[in-house]
């Protein structure tokens, strides 16, 4: 690919992702001779589109990437990974009881995404499952058209205020399963980029993470044009719980962590086969 053609890169409306590219976005960072063509989308629309090989660089579901393993490689920048970061499963009312599952309509935020995935590691492959938007799942809940839902991004901070119950938290169960933090998502690109567009597309990326850490303040007008919650402060709650040293370089732990979703995804039967994810190596 010649690096003057606008490369296809799509990113999610979650503000840990509109932070960590709101110097990109903006072009507060230099963006070293490329081109972007940016698209933002919910992280199922983002799954779906690599699937359809519509990116060249794509935020993505570590669930997802396992099946794109053979296509895309993962960038040492831009994921979400830590501890406490897990998805919630959540209940309509107090009173429906985890017994209850296998007789519910439980509420995921897409096929291919890492919420989807942990909930069936846990809770088995057989429960009858609808795939929606992740922003209309507490509104379902809260209308009881659905029992449970598992529920991601800012309503990790919301759900007791709109009347909720926690069942779970699946992040904590893979915590005490594995001993390692959870990868929920990463920055994919494309395997057929050539090495010199791949290690570009890795800087850029990094500087605008480094260019938003260095003052967050700054990429508020950047979050609050696509979050879902418009307080400041639950906005900053969820850099400072998804952004972290993992977002920057994600390093032996994080590859630790993704050859660790493998093994337990494979164990469990939630996949029959799969090619061991790679964190892109920058040669200098």
């Amino acid at each position: 690919m010649n690096e003057t053609q606008p490369m296809r890169l799509g990113i999610s409306t979650c503000p840990n992702d509109t932070f960590a590219f709101h110097g990109l976005l903006t072009r507060q960072v230099d963006w070293r001779g490329l081109e972007f063509d940016v698209e933002l989308l919910d992280i199922q629309e983002l799954n779906s589109k690599l699937f359809a090989n519509q990116f060249d660089i794509a935020k993505a579901s570590f669930h997802a990437a396992l099946w794109l393993a053979d296509r895309y490689v993962v960038l040492p920048s831009g994921s979400a990974l830590g501890f406490g970061v897990g998805p919630l499963l959540l209940a309509a009312r107090p009173s429906c009881s985890p017994d209850s599952l296998a007789d519910s309509l439980t509420l995921c935020p897409g096929e291919h995404t890492t919420a989807t995935l942990l909930f069936r590691l846990f809770y088995g492959k057989e429960r009858r499952l609808e795939q929606t938007l992740f922003s209309e799942i507490m509104p379902r809940l809260q209308q009881q058209s659905a029992d449970f839902g598992v529920c991601i991004h800012e309503g990790r901070f919301t759900w007791q205020s709109e009347g909720l119950a926690l069942v779970e938290d699946l992040g904590s169960r893979w915590e005490s399963l594995t001993r390692s933090p959870l990868p929920l998502g990463g920055i994919l690109a494309n395997r057929r980029l050539p090495p010199a567009t791949l290690a570009n597309v890795q800087a850029v990326i990094r500087d605008s993470i480094e260019y938003g850490l260095a003052d967050p303040s700054q990429t508020l007008p950047t979050m609050r044009r696509y979050a879902q919650e418009f307080a400041d402060e639950v906005l900053m709650q969820h850099v400072r719980l998804y952004v972290n040293e993992w977002t920057v370089d994600l390093g032996d732990v994080g590859q630790q962590a993704l050859n660790e979703l493998s093994r337990q995804a494979l164990a469990s039967g939630v996949m029959t086969s799969g090619e061991r994810l790679e964190i892109l190596t920058i040669r200098s």
